[in-house]
């Protein structure tokens, strides 16, 4: 394919930017319509392969890499996702047969394969509390079915912006409650996850649930608190024996390690925790 002729931008008239997000790498073309509205022409355009960790993140995280990598060369510098993404204002919109996206997909160096839509209970993004109402989530001075069994999924995570930990606790009629956290301190991976089930099942506790399934794509986690792992590292002891002692609170526990393409809720909870600062 031969690359486009590149043209400069118009002032004042809408960018187009064309991003195709693969397991192993991305491709973006910016692209600009002429003045009669019916040619496109473009910008710039390039393409990146994801480092060995970027390509373990979910297709979410992946498409959220890729745009506000992409979208570093209009700024002229370095900002925060967030930042970035705030920046502008974006429109999504499905992908179709023109020569953008064809451009984009070949930037990518490979075609889709075995693709399927990401289903996220959490589709809106810049929603940072939620409050449920008819449901079973116990309030003050009340408490579940000492009988009801209830869930709890939870994920850590640490990267280039910090740590994050998020829980979700699923009630027996399958209404979720998130929990998120950002750690103020620097961290291992598996720190953060035991940081996220320790918070979840304090917040179990809190609602005074008795029966739970703990879900945790972390085995070290979930095994050295079943006793099935040793544990070595001598910081990850207090917590893990921490984590055993609240156990002692319920009638009736069950751990569970996932997969983590099967815990993408708390993980998708986690990873905004860690992007997301507080100005003091």
């Amino acid at each position: 394919m031969e690359p486009p002729i590149l043209i400069p931008p118009v002032e004042g008239r809408p960018l187009i930017m064309y991003l195709t997000v693969l397991e192993e790498s991305m491709g973006c073309v910016l692209g600009q319509q002429d003045e009669t509205g019916r040619k496109e022409h473009a910008i710039y355009y390039l393409s990146k392969k994801f480092t060995d960790c970027e390509s373990r993140y979910t297709m979410l995280e992946k498409t959220c890499c890729a745009l506000a990598w992409a979208a570093k060369p209009l700024t002229g510098r370095i900002a925060r996702w967030q930042m970035l993404l705030s920046e502008y204002d974006i429109e999504y919109h499905t992908q179709k047969a023109i020569k953008g996206s064809i451009l984009a997909d070949h930037l990518a160096h490979q075609p889709v394969e075995d693709y399927q839509p990401i289903k996220f209970d959490f589709p809106d993004e810049e929603i940072m509390y939620l409050k449920m109402k008819d449901c079973d989530e116990p309030v003050f001075g009340e408490g579940p079915d000492p009988e009801s069994q209830w869930g709890l999924i939870f994920d850590g995570a640490v990267n280039l912006y910090g740590s994050g930990i998020g829980a979700i606790i699923v009630t027996p009629k399958g209404a979720h409650i998130p929990f998120t956290a950002r750690l103020q301190f620097e961290c291992t991976n598996n720190i953060a996850e035991y940081e996220a089930c320790i918070m979840g099942i304090e917040e179990a506790i809190d609602l005074r649930i008795k029966n739970i399934d703990i879900y945790g794509d972390s085995a070290l986690v979930i095994n050295q608190i079943k006793g099935e792992w040793e544990t070595r590292h001598a910081g990850l002891i207090p917590y893990r024996d921490y984590a055993r002692r609240l156990l002692t609170f319920f009638n009736k526990v069950e751990l569970h390690h996932i997969p983590r393409d099967e815990n993408q809720m708390a993980d998708a909870l986690a990873t905004l925790s860690s992007m997301y600062r507080v100005n003091r």
